[in-house]
């Protein structure tokens, strides 16, 4: 029961129905709030019990000053919980340990049992092996069956040992997709309440629902635990970035190339920690389908949130999407009534502007590491010919130089839209020579067809992932691009691995009733499976004689994907340069076979009729797909596709279940394992100390992001992890990846630090999962070379704690508690950087790691850090007297001191701290109330 000390709760009667609504005008100030902490302030009114949630943190927000720096922390109690596989498995592996350890501690297990609706889609665990082909739908998800059947038993366990937790089969969609199509509520209904639908998700694209007005962000898999067990989530209340949207997109254009524009704005205006929201007369004007695609690159340009309000277009959506008349209904009548529907006329302040003028926009990809480097599509080929110097030898080139190809630069990003081209050169200035790389490869395929392959050949090619897969727009204009491709006689290239993996089974629906479906299949790019694929490095093994003409050439290949991460060693093991593209210029470039072509300008390939093809031949209209969409989808389509989405197919009813309050840990399970998260954990927790005589692991640069820390891909024979599995009988054919195996701790450990694209300057010359040993030599220059696992054993051997030195932006990217929770068993206390994204920052702490920042403008480098140091932290022992020290002071036995920021931001993580972690916390709490 609310406290209700501003008398905000009321009636609200929607039809024949009554409901209990806190209002929000109840609070002085409401008025002027914008819609995202309009939300925030229901959330505690609603919660108000003064003491995690108190009058004044109400009247705090309600006088929220939007030019000052947070300060003032709130908790907020999320309505729901949504999990991924990769994600969802350790974080039932953990609710599963949890109720021993309540169990032991002489506790009460039936405690540890979600609160509030937890829902988990497994979308990250199909794998394309097979491609190409019509069987490849079936033969993947036989394939992923086989591989992952122990972890699919125990997700069936933990549907029926834990209340409020279901889960979505295999072969369904994808999270994001099946969450803003079906299972978002937009407005909740709940023990007689009505109130706004908020969502954290262990996975950061969950801001996907941001688009359908709906306030929540990825969180680390710990929060998300602590969330399901009804523990509010402590924050700092947010700056909030007004983004004005005006005009049209230009024809030739796509929500792909607004979002990446959007991503490079934000990146370089800088969002860490902000909300952003969409204002002003053009929101109205932004299908719902895209506004989506916008909040799904949230954590691309690093904001928690980046949210649209609800308005018709919200209503318009839900009901396409199937939800009922009384839903849409209840959610138009209470957001009105709240002062949470759109209003043109009345802007919120804010405490930052930016603005875009859609027609501005043009056609983009970004690449080839990170999400937010934007490239015209016009100035593609040259800037890759810049970009591929940094990824082949002799400054670029390799065996001689094609002088015919070499050209200059484009001077400028002017638009350039597919259809303006018409097969002419592009206008170039003389501003600088750029050279080709030249190592042609000759490449006899399986079939017996023989090619030649070289420095940025596209060896993938797919259409995946949350972002795209979700807008009809997009997805059908690669439909009908391949149509048109198809009837002009082209071919994608030979080389090329080409995937479709839908997030949903709408999509294939509409394909079918539209009759594209074959000519995507024509052009290779048939139903891998419904799920998150290349865009989470699940892309499968490239053909055997592609993937070892790259491995003996040392080629500097690249992939094209609509996907929302390309992030170095993400997409695949032989692939070092990736691109991010609209599913359209995914196909194109399927057709090119290579990003050394400008295909606003050069054929995409010779048609039937011996003549050039380009791809303003092949572009479909804006018209073309309007009317495209307009015969093909339909309200009962996703009625249908939903209709039993908990149920699966007879391969997940023929899974043997296990049944009992607590799991039955299998001792040989190399999938499912038992965490050592609370081994010796006493009712109390012990006090923090200073840190003393600890050494450096690794000594990283910027951008350092979680896939870095934590892979998800591929699994290496020769390293610790791959000989962990070999060792336990285990056959390389079976590896899986580490994504699959996050319930078994030993395998996470010793992959930990493991991506092969890790540049650990304290290694220097190495690429991957090594550092120096200085347990192995009496002097730190004699230190020999070994992987991070090996070392962070002898380490512990000995009892030396571990620091990790980093950039810029450490932790960018997924929402992976195992990169904390690897940082952490491989016994590092202290992790001191530049900068920190959200989620990984929050996740060090939730791991009892301590989160360091180095003095403003100084890095490790400045400070003449080599990592060859020992380091002693003092001041840490300021947590035991209940306060948060504002820094610490770092020395080394070299000399060097200084004092560095603690990155423990709010009181309720300095607990979280002190406990040793969040999940021992939330015990301790469980325990003692």
């Amino acid at each position: 029961m609310s406290a209700n000390s501003f008398g905000s709760r009321d009636t609200l009667r929607v039809g024949d129905e009554s409901y209990e609504i806190f209002r929000l005008d109840a609070v002085e100030g409401s008025q002027r709030l914008p819609y995202s902490l309009k939300v925030l302030l229901e959330n505690l009114l609603r919660k108000e019990d003064g003491a995690n949630v108190t009058e004044e943190h109400i009247r705090a927000l309600g006088q929220w000053d939007p030019g000052a720096e947070p300060n003032q922390e709130i908790q907020f109690t999320p309505s729901r919980v949504i999990m991924q596989d990769f994600t969802g498995v350790p974080c039932v592996v953990d609710l599963a340990t949890m109720r021993e350890a309540v169990n032991d501690l002489g506790g009460d297990t039936a405690k540890i049992n979600p609160l509030a609706p937890a829902e988990l889609v497994i979308d990250h665990s199909v794998i394309v092996d097979v491609f190409g082909r019509p069987d490849a739908f079936e033969r993947n998800v036989e394939i992923e069956y086989q591989r992952n059947r122990e972890r699919y038993q125990f997700l069936r366990w933990g549907q029926t040992a834990f209340d409020e937790f279901k889960v979505v089969p295999p072969g369904t969609g994808i999270v994001h997709q099946a969450n803003i199509e079906h299972l978002a509520r937009v407005t909740m209904v709940r023990n007689g309440q009505v109130y706004p639908d908020t969502c954290v998700g262990t996975d950061s694209h969950t801001t996907m629902q941001n688009g359908l007005g709906i306030l929540g962000w990825g969180v680390g898999g710990i929060e998300a635990e602590a969330a399901m067990l009804g523990q509010p989530i402590s924050m700092l209340i947010p700056r909030v970035v007004g983004f004005k949207l005006t005009g049209q997109l230009q024809p030739g254009t796509t929500a792909t190339d607004l979002v990446l524009t959007i991503t490079e704005m934000l990146r370089n205006h800088g969002v860490v920690g902000k909300f952003v929201e969409f204002c002003g007369d053009g929101v109205a004007s932004v299908p719902l389908a895209n506004r989506a695609t916008i909040g799904n690159m949230s954590p691309e340009f690093g904001s928690t949130a980046a949210i649209f309000p609800i308005d018709e277009e919200t209503i318009r959506y839900m009901a396409l999407t199937g939800r009922s008349e009384e839903q849409t209904q209840l959610v138009e009548a209470y957001s009105k009534e709240q002062g949470l529907w759109h209003d043109p006329d009345h802007e919120p302040v804010y405490s930052e502007y930016l603005e875009l003028d859609l027609s501005k926009v043009v056609p983009s990809i970004a690449g080839p590491k990170r999400p937010q480097d934007r490239i015209s599509l016009s100035a593609a080929k040259p800037t890759w010919r810049r970009n591929v110097r940094d990824y082949v030898h002799d400054d670029g080139i390799e065996n001689g130089v094609d002088e015919a190809s070499a050209e200059s630069f484009p001077a400028s990003d002017a638009p350039a839209v597919p259809g303006d081209g018409g097969g002419q050169p592009a206008s170039h200035t003389t501003d600088r020579l750029m050279r080709r790389p030249n190592n042609p490869v000759k490449v006899t395929l399986a079939d017996g067809t023989q090619t030649e392959i070289d420095h940025g050949a596209v060896v993938i090619a797919a259409i995946t992932s949350c972002t795209n897969t979700s807008n009809p727009s997009v997805m059908l204009g690669a439909a009908l691009l391949a149509k048109k491709a198809v009837d002009k006689g082209l071919t994608r290239k030979p080389w090329v691995k080409t995937s479709l993996a839908p997030g949903s089974k709408v999509v294939t629906d509409y394909f079918e009733r539209s009759g594209l479906t074959p000519y995507l299949d024509k052009l290779g790019f048939n139903l891998v499976g419904y799920g998150c694929t290349t865009c989470i490095g699940n892309s499968g093994p490239l053909p055997e004689e592609i993937s070892k003409a790259i491995s003996d050439n040392d080629l500097a290949v690249t992939s094209v994907l609509s996907g929302n991460r390309n992030f170095e060693g993400r997409i695949n093991p032989d692939v070092k340069m990736n691109y991010l593209a609209s599913p359209p210029l995914v196909v194109a470039y399927a057709l090119a076979g290579s990003m050394d072509v400008d295909i606003t300008t050069e054929p995409l390939g010779t048609g039937a009729d011996g003549q050039p093809v380009y791809l303003s031949d092949i572009w479909p209209t804006p018209e073309e797909i309007q009317q495209v969409i307009d015969s093909s989808i339909a309200s009962e389509m996703y009625q249908q596709a939903y209709s039993d989405v908990f149920a699966g197919d007879e391969r997940w009813h023929a899974l043997p279940t296990p049944t009992g309050d607590t799991f039955e840990w299998d001792a040989n399970s190399t999938y499912v394992r038992k965490p050592p998260f609370f081994e010796g954990m006493g009712a109390t927790p012990e006090p923090v100390a200073d840190i003393s005589g600890a050494r450096v692991l690794a000594k990283l640069g910027d951008s350092v992001t979680t896939d870095h820390i934590s892979p998800a891909g591929a699994i290496k024979p020769d390293s610790p992890a791959g000989r962990y599995l070999k060792d336990n009988g285990v056959e390389r054919k079976d590896f899986n990846s580490y994504g699959s195996r996050r319930g078994n701790h030993e395998v996470m450990i010793r992959g930990t630090f493991a991506n092969i694209r890790l540049r650990n300057q304290l290694a220097e010359g190495t690429e991957g999962g090594f550092t120096r040993d200085f347990t192995q030599a009496d002097a730190p220059a004699q230190a020999p070379v070994t992987t991070i696992y090996d070392a962070a054993q002898n380490y512990a051997a000995q009892g030396t704690p571990l620091v990790v030195l980093g950039g810029k932006e450490y932790g960018s990217g997924s929402s992976r508690d195992w990169a904390a929770k690897g940082t952490r068993l491989l016994g590092v206390r202290v992790v001191i950087t530049e900068s920190y994204e959200r989620i990984h920052r929050s996740n060090l702490i939730g791991m009892g790691v301590l989160p360091l920042q180095f003095p403003e403008g100084e890095s490790a480098d400045s400070l003449g850090l080599t990592g060859e140091e020992t380091f002693a932290i003092t001041g840490v022992t300021a947590f035991n007297e209940g306060r948060i020290p504002e820094t610490v002071r770092v020395s080394t036995d070299t000399g060097v001191a200084f004092d560095a920021k603690v990155r423990i931001d709010t009181p309720g993580e300095a607990d979280y701290y002190r406990n040793g972690g969040i999940l021992q916390y939330v015990l301790r709490q469980l325990i003692n109330s």
